[in-house]
């Protein structure tokens, strides 16, 4: 492979296989790309033995650490028979988002690939997860798997947001749509355009209040709705979309997302991490709403991949 980028699979600590290796092997050779597979082991059990015995702990975190090695290199090896470049590494670490973002600076990942796990809400309540660190926290695509009924994708759905252009980050609904449409042509799949837009939400003022959102007749509301309608034509005209590919919908945007992804078995959703920005609006909130309703995979760019 010439390609000099690899694609990085963080592992579960657990030694399961689940459908994310399936895909990462896949992408990896669609894309042409190296695939490194690291886990950061850190079992509550093994550390606590601490308290106990401080020699017996390293002996048992070696001993697991080796054996999570050899569980790697066992899944590594059918990949490698079907033309994969593969290499994997296990570290032991607590806290795995600093070790990440570390391995993200120091080596040139083209992307980041990991199972996404469900908590329950009173647990997401609580505690920021690791999935949802990483939403917020990587520059390069993320790609999150939950259920993969094709290894490699065949249903490619490009969410994009044309709701307040002045508070937009310059081209970023191109680049989301490029993303979509690079990937589906290497894994030669199906793409569709999805813009989801909710009225109310595009009237709020400069401090964020919701208080005059509902304070229109319906021939204003028809007449926003045609001009998302105009932009979101003129967006899919200049990216090459078909019409028959193009879906314009009215909703809040993670249930419609979340809706249309199980109605058409759509494989891969691509979408920002950010769309807004001057008033300081996180549409990531709205990447985490649809990842909690995710019943397939989510691809997340953010704008400070797409300006380089």
């Amino acid at each position: 492979m010439d390609n000099p980028q690899r694609l990085l699979l963080i592992a579960s600590p657990l030694m399961r296989r689940t459908p994310v290796y399936d895909r990462a092997a896949a992408l990896a050779k669609a894309k042409g790309m190296a695939l490194h597979i690291v886990a950061f082991d850190y079992l509550e059990g093994l550390a606590t033995a601490g308290l106990v015995n401080d020699q017996a702990l390293a002996v048992m975190r070696e001993g697991y650490v080796q054996q999570h090695r050899a569980w790697l290199e066992t899944q590594a090896l059918s990949m490698r028979r079907n033309g994969v470049t593969v290499t994997t590494e296990v570290v032991w670490v607590q806290h795995p988002l600093d070790e990440i973002l570390v391995h993200l600076r120091e080596q040139p990942f083209a992307l980041l690939i990991k199972a996404f796990e469900h908590e329950p809400w009173w647990v997401r309540a609580m505690f920021t997860s690791l999935d949802i660190q990483l939403l917020r926290e990587t520059r390069i695509p993320l790609h999150l798997v939950h259920q993969a009924s094709h290894a490699l994708p065949r249903k490619i759905l490009a969410a994009v947001d044309l709701s307040r252009p002045e508070d937009q980050f310059e081209g970023f609904n191109d680049q989301i749509i490029s993303e979509a449409l690079k990937l589906a042509l290497q894994c030669n799949a199906q793409i569709e355009l999805l813009y989801a837009y909710d009225l109310g939400s595009m009237y709020l003022d400069s401090s964020g209040s919701r208080e005059h959102s509902f304070l229109f007749d319906s021939n204003l509301a028809q007449t926003l709705h045609e001009a998302q309608s105009e932009a979101f034509q003129v967006l899919a005209e200049r990216n090459g979309i078909a019409p028959e590919h193009r879906h314009l919908r009215l909703g809040d945007p993670a249930k419609v997302l979340a809706l249309f992804m199980e109605n058409n078995d759509i494989d891969v959703l691509v979408m920002g991490s950010y769309h807004h920005h001057g008033i300081g609006w996180f549409i990531g909130t709205t990447a985490e709403r649809v990842l909690h309703r995710l019943s397939s995979s989510m691809l997340v760019i953010s704008p400070e991949h797409s300006q380089g």
